[in-house]
């Protein structure tokens, strides 16, 4: 097939997926101003190749041909109409888009009961959108995708943690695939096709696949039982492996959990002399992290208060809304700490979507925060901890 022709083709075949898809108006068209590489060829062996090929669609029933009104049996083709996209797509051995979809769609209906944000993936691509860069001829990541949620949701109940590429040598029998997986995992994790794409860090450390473990870092007056020893934690802070944290036995007034680390250094510095247990969540907690949560609060009074002070954007009140999860569990009530609209500067208020502040709404109702739910609507903006 003639290079050139092809390419032309091609480009009709782009216009014909996208008025398919109804996202382009123009019935699908190559005009003469569209084929100056054919147009302009000087070489009659090459002007013909190109031709045979466009003949051959042609007589395939795909296209139609309009050659120069002085010269109609042997001029210069000056226009070409798009009559069959799955057809010509076909011909030039590829599927059409909505062949794509449509086998994309098949694969992804089971999983729409279990993760609404598929509907929304659906969606996006039906318009020839993309979701972070990834269309439906690459469905197979999403499938892959939840394989890793399902295993994760099976592995982390106890908090047992997995290096990252033994997981996933042990799921795919690729130990680098799920590191291929970050985009549809974030999207899945967070529920929404808009939510603001994290760092594959993240990602992996909400799943409990981080490539190696992180210490917690705890802050305070406090000391922690730890299995083997019990002691004071260090001045201004601590860092342990989370398996080791087993209990508080000191007396305790205030559990404050932080998201970001530079408050949560800042605030361990002013209060490491103080019965206030500071705990870093390294944003959003892992399962070993959620464990070892529990366990501290469940060796604390009931009427010990307890705290969250992270980002008041969505990713700020997903993360609370775990940890709230988590307190309940333990028999505890997480209130928060400095997330109030009214608690950030006016030069530090970020406008924001309603679609953005509608999740915020969801996720402050699920950590149990009613009124500060509707506070967050009512102020439509976002802003981060450091801010505050």
């Amino acid at each position: 097939m003639n290079t050139i022709a092809r390419d032309l083709l091609l480009k009709l075949l782009s216009a014909g997926n996208k008025a398919q898809a109804g996202v382009r108006m123009r019935a699908p068209v190559l005009t003469a101003s569209q084929m100056g590489t054919y147009r302009e060829l000087r070489n009659w062996h090459l002007k013909q190749e190109c031709e045979e090929t466009f003949l051959a669609a042609r007589d395939g029933g795909h296209i139609t041909l309009v050659r120069d009104k002085l010269n109609p049996d042997d001029g210069l083709i000056e226009r070409i109409e798009l009559l069959d996209v799955t057809g010509l797509a076909g011909f030039l051995g590829q599927d059409s888009y909505a062949t794509v979809f449509e086998q994309a769609r098949v694969a992804l209906e089971p999983l729409r009961a279990s993760y609404a944000v598929v509907d929304d993936v659906l969606q996006r691509w039906a318009s020839m959108a993309r979701v972070r860069g990834l269309g439906p001829q690459d469905v197979k990541g999403w499938l892959d995708a939840t394989r890793v949620l399902d295993a994760c949701a099976g592995r982390t109940v106890q908090g047992v943690e997995l290096p990252l590429r033994e997981f996933s040598a042990r799921l795919f029998r690729d130990s680098k695939r799920v590191e291929k997986l970050a985009v549809e995992l974030d999207v899945m994790l967070c529920d929404s096709i808009e939510s603001q794409p994290r760092a594959p860090t993240q990602v992996w450390q909400e799943l409990g696949l981080l490539p190696q473990e992180h210490p917690v870092l705890l802050a305070g007056r406090v000391q922690i039982d730890r299995g083997r020893v019990s002691g004071l934690l260090d001045a201004p802070y601590t860092g342990l492996p989370a398996a080791s944290i087993r209990a508080v036995v000191s007396q305790v007034n205030e559990v404050l959990s932080i998201e970001n680390l530079t408050t949560f250094h800042s605030e361990a510095r002013r209060r490491c002399e103080t019965s206030t247990l500071l705990i870093y969540t390294a944003g959003m907690p892992s399962p070993a992290w959620c464990s070892m949560y529990q366990r501290l609060l469940q060796s604390l009074p009931v009427v010990t208060e307890v705290n969250h002070w992270g980002d008041v954007d969505e990713g700020g009140f997903r993360i609370a809304a775990r940890i709230a999860k988590v307190a309940r569990e333990s028999g505890h009530s997480l209130r928060p700490h400095h997330m109030s609209p009214e608690d950030v500067p006016e030069q530090m208020r970020v406008p924001a979507s309603a679609a953005t502040l509608i999740r915020m709404q969801r996720f402050a109702s699920a950590a149990g925060w009613l009124e500060l739910a509707a506070a967050v609507v009512a102020a439509g903006f976002t802003a981060e901890q450091e801010s505050i």
